[in-house]
This record gives C-alpha cells, structure tokens and sequence, in this order.
C-alpha cells in the first residue's frame, strides 16, 4: 500500500487548482503555493516542467500512488494498442481504489484506499484488499456489511458535490458494476486533466 507522506491539500496549493473538487480546499481561498516562499511570483515554466506538473497532477489525483507503480502503468499504456495517453487514463479508471471512490463508498480517493486495505470491499463477491488490483468490466464491486453503517461511506454517498459516472452502474446503495473502460472525456475531473504530456514526460 502506497503511503501518504504529505498533507494531501499541499499538492492543491502546490499545483495552484483544487484537483479533487473537494469545497474545503485550501486553494479556494488562497492560490499561491505552499510554504514561506509560495507567494513569490513564478517563472515560466519551461516544457520540461509544464510536462512534470501534469505527471504531479495526475499521479496526485489518484492518491499519490507511487513513482514506481505510476510508470508501471505508463509502462503497460504504452504497450497497448491504440492512443497510450487514453490507455493511461482507462487503467488508472480501473484501479479497485479508483472505483470505490467513483461509486461514492469514500468522501475522498485516500478513503477509498483505506476502505479496500481494511478488507471492506469485495470484488465479485470475495474480500480483496489489494487497492491497485485492475478491475475488469462485468466486475462487481461491493461493500462489507460493516462497511455500510461506517459513518465515512455514510457521509460519501450524501455527497453532492459529484456524481457516479456512467461507466460505473450502481445496483442499490452498496454494490455497483464497472462496465466499461472508460475515455479520458468520460472522467469526471474537477480540473484539466493532461495525459499527453504525462505521455511526452515519460517517453523523453
């Protein structure tokens, strides 16, 4: 399981956009970066590092999964037919953490980590507590009978401030289906989301 070592809001302040949509984040009422230093005014960033800043989005997103499974993913993008910035997106969708937090079981992608690692989730019917297993279409996923009393999952499928997307179909209010792979257009991001140039950082 990839650890988180930093407060999760300083990767907003960092990037300057409220990645996950959440209203508590930091950016809404302060645009510059982290630190004593953040409100210096930037330089432009050169390609090099307009490239790194996509990849740190991204990679943030998804719960600041590590360097090493992150480029695995590219890895494995880029080894699939078709356009591997698409192929990227799709297999982030498909991580068994990733879809949890689609489905509104967790409030927030670290939730939804932590809800497949205590073994609150099952796939097909059976406990997995594996968070970057890829979850395949036709796959259902569920949640433990403990887990849906838990006052997280409570307050996540109360959320408003986003919804399930069409590629994750829900069967009552704890079990849904993942259906298919879904296109980078399909992922509901709360911010612009750049995976060609994540393709042009790795492939340098």
């Amino acid at each position: 399981m990839s650890k988180r070592n930093s407060a999760k809001y300083k990767l907003d302040r960092r990037m300057g956009e409220n990645i996950w949509g959440r209203p508590k984040s930091p950016v809404n009422k302060r645009e510059y970066g982290p630190g004593q230093h953040g409100q210096r005014r930037k330089g432009k960033l050169s390609d090099y590092g307009i490239q790194l800043k996509a990849k740190q989005k991204l990679k943030g997103y998804y719960g600041d999964v590590t360097e090493k499974q992150f480029k695995k993913n590219y890895t494995e993008a880029s080894r699939m037919k078709g356009d591997t910035s698409q192929n990227l997106i799709g297999l982030l969708e498909r991580r068994l953490d990733a879809v949890v937090y689609r489905a509104k079981f967790a409030p927030t992608i670290f939730a939804a980590r932590q809800l497949v690692s205590h073994g609150h989730i099952r796939v097909n019917g059976v406990k997995c507590n594996i968070a970057s297993r890829q979850v395949k279409p036709g796959d259902e996923i569920s949640l433990g009978s403990k887990a849906q009393e838990m006052a997280l999952v409570l307050e996540a499928q109360g959320l408003s401030e986003r919804d399930i997307p069409e590629y994750i179909a829900q069967d009552g209010g704890a079990k849904v289906t993942f259906v298919r792979v879904p296109t980078l257009d399909e992922v509901p991001y709360p911010v612009k989301m750049e995976p060609n140039l994540v393709v042009e950082f790795y492939s340098r």
